[in-house]
């Protein structure tokens, strides 16, 4: 869905949905707007599946889980909102590093601060909520 010029919208319930409705989103965002480059859209990609990724695996915990993604495109750059309804994360992102080459997991937020400006978290009214930055990069 979009909800205005530059503001893009996706809604998931968790299960069924998954990150392949992220990667769905972001193929009518690209097509709703041309001039972000092929570095922005691989940059975004990455951290919006990574993050929604880690969102329906950590935060629903078996549960049922309702998650929106908000992405909002200008001239300046990107920002975007993943919120959910699932259990708080226990997690800061500014510790978030990546983890030894044999590791199996722990990259998904070093990998998403590794392509954007900022990356925060907050617990408001009862939702998780993370949000990032990346400038235009043409």
């Amino acid at each position: 869905m979009t909800t205005a010029t530059g503001a893009h919208r996706v809604e998931l319930d968790c299960p069924p949905d998954d990150v392949t409705a992220v990667h769905e989103f972001l193929a009518r965002v690209w097509q709703a707007e041309p001039s972000v480059s092929a570095e922005d859209r691989m940059a975004l990609e990455l951290a919006l599946v990574e993050l929604t990724s880690n969102v329906i695996e950590h935060a629903g915990r078996g549960r049922q889980l309702a998650c929106r993604v908000d992405l909002s495109c200008s001239s300046d750059g990107y920002a975007a909102v993943v919120s959910d309804d699932g259990a708080p994360a226990g997690i800061d992102p500014g510790d978030a590093e990546l983890p030894d080459d044999l590791a199996e997991s722990g990259r998904g937020l070093a990998l998403v601060k590794m392509v954007v400006d900022d990356l925060r978290y907050d617990r408001v009214d009862d939702r998780n909520r993370w949000s990032l930055q990346r400038a235009r990069h043409d």
